[in-house]
């Protein structure tokens, strides 16, 4: 008798230049909390969360993503020790500081070294502290521009407050849906 469902492991990288909020928006969707002090992750912290059961198109059954989520450091060279953290990922989280236009720049670079290791992930842009933007002459089409570089979704994310974060992974999850995955027959 085949299980209820299945659980699909997908590594996910939160990718971004230093202080976008990458862990702050990953410990807003694991644990459901938000620290004002700032903590500089130092190489890589690993976390995870079991998503809602949805119907898997490939294998027609009721599946479960337990995303593996990599926060990794914010870094200034691409090397090997980069490059291994990035082996494996299904997908990425790409974030952008909504109060720093030049994050944008910093994490189209970023997914281009990430794309290089993982050429088939799915990536998903946020655009962090929307609860801070108060400058109306902030042009959005930067961040816009470079979500469509990557032909990828752009959401507006509030680590503090949690606006768009569950929605932010839960996308990111979709895209995965239809691709291949290390399947574990454990019960949901």
């Amino acid at each position: 008798m085949p299980p209820e469902s299945v659980i699909i492991k997908k590594k996910i990288c939160m990718l971004g230049a230093f202080a976008v909020g990458k862990t702050s928006l990953a410990e807003r969707f694991v644990h459901d909390r938000f620290d004002e002090k700032y903590l500089t992750t130092l190489g890589v912290n690993i976390s995870q969360r079991t998503l809602a059961p949805f119907r898997h198109p490939q294998f027609g059954l009721p599946v479960q993503h337990l995303l593996l989520i990599w926060d990794i450091a914010g870094f200034e060279k691409f090397d090997r020790i980069t490059s291994s953290y990035f082996r494996g990922a299904s997908g990425a989280l790409a974030v952008m500081d909504i109060c720093r236009p030049d994050t944008a720049r910093d994490v189209s670079i970023i997914c281009e070294k990430f794309l290089s290791v993982c050429p088939d992930a799915g990536l998903v842009f946020v655009c962090n502290n929307k609860d801070l933007h108060q400058n109306e002459n902030l042009d959005p089409q930067v961040f816009e521009r470079t979500a469509e570089q990557f032909e990828a979704e752009l959401l507006l994310t509030s680590a503090k407050n949690g606006e768009n974060v569950d929605r932010a992974f839960q996308c990111l999850s979709m895209k995965l849906g239809g691709r291949d995955g290390r399947i574990d027959t454990q019960p949901a």
